[in-house]
């Protein structure tokens, strides 16, 4: 057995970060539609056209991403060559819309890939290479545009194929924070990165169901590595489940003895009115992203929630695994933060 112990590894799946990283700036930029929306006065930057002056789709989502980057760079007070490394991803092909902002920023790149966990995976990772020495300051970003995405994995918007009711809308936005190693908080206390689940679920429409168990997984695995309570965290929000996938995610918590009922949230429920016509809400890699570093932050910054739970979820499949009814392999990561710095009692 080797003689290098995990010291900060607890439980199964989760680690303890001693050193409290910090989230010291965010940046967060929506289309039209977003900025509609319930939590419009969050966001740093409501664009009032979804091609943001571009000649495609995709190349408008890189310049949300690049805008959300800036954002959270000014907002930090940091210049970009404070910043050691990038984390960033998306849905498209090959992460294209993260791989052109990297080529603008010029700093040491991950590229990443969660689907819609993405933002969770980042905001993990980063915090890790804080945690363990390994860098100062990281910005970490993630994006999505709907019409961009509605053509990669379904039919182009002017096709104007129907959507049945438990479709979800993808969020077209990008979404930045800087991890830190100094700053007044919120504090990244646990991370719990989830397994791979899949439960049979083959229609690429009903992505809440399918991510439903990964959530219900990583919730159930943090508690049991923590030893925590439900009760301890003030809210306890999921991705973009939607209104089908919180259904089936409180009943799977509720089969298990966990009541998520007081203070569960979804981005994919928040971000949009039930007036919009979005179905069952929200989805995309921006919409966790958008809603924890505009919405939650702001919690945080004005005192009004202690500790949180972030947890994003994501669809693993491609066009090509859909079309050859292959069931959809999903993921859900975990992250927790904190008000204040837990200190190094549990280290």
């Amino acid at each position: 057995m080797s003689s290098h112990a995990a010291r900060k590894k607890i439980g199964q799946q989760t680690s303890y970060l001693q050193y409290s990283p910090t989230i010291k700036g965010t940046g967060t930029v929506v289309g039209p539609k977003e900025g509609n929306g319930p939590l419009a006065i969050n966001f740093h930057e409501i664009t009032q056209d979804e091609l943001l002056g571009m000649s495609s789709w995709e190349q408008a989502e890189s310049e949300f991403l690049y805008r959300a980057c800036q954002h959270a760079l000014g907002n930090a007070k940091l210049d970009l060559n404070q910043i050691d490394y990038l984390f960033s991803g998306d849905l498209l092909n090959q992460t294209v819309s993260s791989n052109l902002v990297a080529k603008k920023l010029q700093i040491p790149y991950f590229g990443l890939f969660g689907a819609c966990s993405t933002m969770a995976e980042g905001l993990l990772l980063s915090s890790i290479m804080v945690d363990g020495g390994m860098a100062s300051n990281v910005l970490t970003a993630t994006s999505s545009h709907n019409k961009g995405l509605e053509r990669q994995f379904r039919f182009p918007t002017e096709y104007g194929g129907q959507r049945p009711p438990y479709a979800q809308w993808t969020v077209s936005g990008g979404g930045a924070a800087i991890i830190s190693h100094q700053g007044n908080g919120p504090y990244v206390s646990y991370v719990t990165p989830g397994k791979v689940m899949d439960w049979g679920v083959s229609d690429a429409y009903d992505l809440g169901s399918a991510m439903a168990p990964a959530a219900y997984d990583t919730l159930k695995q943090h508690l049991s590595d923590t030893g925590q309570n439900v009760t301890d965290y003030d809210m306890i929000v999921t991705g973009d489940l939607g209104i089908q996938g919180t259904t089936m995610f409180k009943e799977l918590c509720e089969n298990d003895g966990i009541n998520v009922q007081d203070n569960h949230y979804d981005c994919g429920v928040m971000i949009f009115d039930s007036n919009q016509d979005v179905h069952a809400g929200a989805s995309g890699c921006a919409c966790s992203a958008v809603v924890t570093y505009s919405y939650i932050y702001n919690l945080f910054q004005n005192n009004k929630i202690n500790r949180a739970l972030v947890m994003a979820t994501g669809a693993l499949h491609n066009p090509q695994i859909v079309q050859q009814n292959i069931t959809i392999p999903t993921i859900c990561h975990a992250v927790a933060l904190e008000q204040q710095k837990i200190g190094d009692s549990n280290g």
